[in-house]
């Protein structure tokens, strides 16, 4: 299986100057200060959801300098979504007084398979429904600037390593686990993406636990069905009766795992169901690639009772010492981060082949 990198990856895990963090808006700061805007160039970072578009505008140094966010809850047209993309990146430009020109690439990160070669949305989750959509050449045509694409689940990865959880780290795992579940694998510092872009798709995967049932591209797999958002949700209307909680049908992911926690026992039982079922896969994972790193992220990843859980099955399993599972340190904000990244990247990228360096 060869692997798909490409130039603008070679940048990807650049660190922030020394004696810098980052707030809680997401811009650097020094000594509780923000740093100056250094220069009149901007690259922007796309994160589309299946509801919900964020953007972010960032500079040469990647110091975030707006966000923007908008509903696409009900819009599957792919020239709508870009429609979005292009008036919310406008609006930032316009909130920080930079002229169209100052916009140098960007990025996004759409949920599904992504041909990053071509910039082409191979086929996305069934909350989109995408397939074969030339989702680059959108954005160039909307935008007048260099565009990049790829899966959401590898930007929030790519993130993790630029300013998260898996700094210094030249080999691991980010798991999303949402509305679905995907993996953006880091081997060597490089992004592997597969021979057919689909490189990740764990959500497909066949663990003790799942149905083993054929799932076509774009619907939600075996795995995903069990253990992503909407499948822990109807886990639990499966198992619901007023006899065994008081607790009403309809519930979240997440708010089912926080009923966990306070003790009530059909939501026990999702909890460490969902996380058994999650321990199987990493440690499938854990054998074949052998990361040291595993980092939970997405909206249902993220709950500590869950990290917690699966924690004690890798104890219970006695799993290698230098593994080490943890969560997300940048949360919702890893795929924005990451398709920040990528979006200097490219940047980078068009300007040496600009100059002919």
């Amino acid at each position: 299986m060869r692997n798909k990198d490409t130039a603008i990856m070679t940048n990807s895990f650049l660190r922030p100057e020394s004696g810098t963090s980052r707030n809680a808006s997401g811009n650097r700061t020094r000594a509780g200060q923000t740093l100056p805007e250094s220069g009149p160039s901007y690259v922007a970072g796309v994160d589309i959801g299946g509801t919900n578009l964020r953007l972010a505008l960032a500079d040469a140094q990647g110091v975030i300098a707006a966000r923007r966010s908008a509903s696409t809850t009900g819009i599957r047209n792919a020239e709508s979504i870009v429609e979005l993309i292009r008036d919310g990146v406008q609006a930032m430009l316009d909130e920080i007084s930079a002229p169209a020109e100052s916009l140098k690439a960007v990025a996004a990160g759409a949920p599904g398979a992504t041909n990053v070669e071509d910039g082409i949305v191979v086929a996305t989750s069934y909350l989109m429904g995408w397939r074969n959509v030339p989702f680059r050449a959108l954005l160039e045509d909307a935008l007048h600037v260099p565009a990049a694409v790829d899966n959401d689940v590898n930007l929030a990865a790519l993130g993790e390593g630029w300013l998260g959880a898996a700094q210094h780290v030249s080999e691991y795992v980010f798991l999303g686990i949402g509305t679905g579940v995907g993996a953006g694998i880091v081997l060597s510092r490089q992004l592997f993406r597969g021979v057919n872009w689909n490189a990740g798709e764990v959500g497909y995967m066949l663990v003790p636990g799942t149905l083993e049932t054929k799932r076509e591209t774009g619907q939600p797999g075996s795995l995903e069905e069990m253990i992503g958002g909407e499948g822990i949700q109807a886990q639990w209307r499966t198992l619901w009766n007023k006899n065994a909680t008081p607790l009403p049908i309809s519930l979240l992911a997440t708010e089912i795992f926080d009923h966990a926690v306070q003790g009530d026992a059909l939501a026990q039982t999702i909890l460490a169901r969902t996380a058994r079922i999650l321990f199987y896969a990493i440690y499938n994972i854990w054998s074949v690639l052998n990361c040291p790193l595993f980092v939970l992220g997405g909206g249902v990843g993220i709950h500590p009772a869950l990290l917690r859980e699966v924690n004690r099955l890798i104890s219970e399993w006695q799993m290698d010492s230098s593994f080490q599972l943890t969560h997300s340190s940048l949360g919702r904000d890893a795929q924005l981060f990451g398709a920040l990244r990528f979006a200097l990247d490219t940047a980078d990228l068009q300007a040496t082949n600009t100059t002919g360096e």
